[in-house]
C-alpha cells in the first residue's frame, strides 16, 4: 500500500471520528505544512497558529468533508487559504494592492550542497528564484521542491492549469534569462 493510500485511509477513519487517525494526520503533515507556511511568512508562531485552525476546522467540520484525490495537495489549500485570510485580517490598516501580494520565498536550506560547483549553483539558483515575482516563487517551489503536479497546483493556487503552465513557463525564462544575463559569456535566447 503506498504512502497516498494510507494517508487516504487515515483520512476516512479521522471523517468517522477516528481520533488516533487525526493524530496522525497532523503528525504526517504539521512540518510539511509548516515548512509551507514559511514561505509565506517567517512568524512560526503565526503559521503554527494557523496549522492549529487548519485542523481545528478539520476536526470540527469531519463530517462534512468530501474525500480529496490527495489528502496532502486539500491540506496545502486550505492552509494557503486560512494563511492568506488571516494575513489580510492582521494588515487591513494597510492597502491591498494585489490579488496575492503576500511575499513567497523559497528557502533551500534542506538543499545538502556537497562541492564548490554546487555551492556556485545554488547561490545563482537562490538569487534568479528570489528574484522572480511571489507567484512565479510558489509556483517553482510547489513543483520542484514539493513535487505537485499541475493539476494540484493549479488547486492548491485556485488558477486553471493552462495559467499554472503559463506561470511556470514564465518563471523558467525568468530564471533563464537571469542566467544568463549574470553569466558573461551567455546571452539570453
Amino acid at each position: 500500500m503506498s504512502t497516498t493510500e494510507e494517508t487516504l485511509l487515515l483520512w476516512e477513519s479521522f471523517k468517522q471520528g477516528d481520533w488516533n487517525a487525526y493524530t496522525q494526520l497532523y503528525n504526517l503533515h504539521f512540518k510539511l505544512l509548516t515548512n509551507y507556511g514559511y514561505k509565506f511568512t517567517k512568524d512560526i508562531s503565526f503559521i503554527e497558529d494557523a496549522v492549529q485552525d487548519l485542523f481545528i476546522k478539520l476536526w470540527t467540520n469531519k463530517e462534512n468533508l468530501g474525500s480529496p484525490l490527495s489528502v496532502r495537495n486539500y491540506l496545502y489549500k486550505a492552509l494557503r487559504s486560512i494563511l492568506f485570510r488571516k494575513m489580510q485580517a492582521r494588515s487591513r490598516f494597510t492597502e491591498i494592492q494585489d490579488k496575492d501580494p503576500l511575499p513567497f520565498e523559497v528557502s533551500f536550506d534542506q538543499v545538502l550542497i556537497k562541492t564548490e560547483e554546487e555551492r556556485e549553483l545554488s547561490i545563482k539558483i537562490k538569487s534568479a528564484v528570489n528574484a522572480l515575482p511571489a507567484r512565479q516563487q510558489e509556483i517553482v517551489f510547489l513543483r520542484f521542491y514539493e513535487g505537485f503536479s499541475y493539476l494540484e497546483i493549479a488547486d492548491i493556487m485556485e488558477i486553471t492549469i493552462a495559467s499554472t503552465y503559463k506561470l511556470l513557463y514564465k518563471a523558467l525564462n525568468s530564471i533563464e534569462f537571469i542566467f544568463a544575463t549574470s553569466t558573461p559569456n551567455n546571452k539570453p535566447i
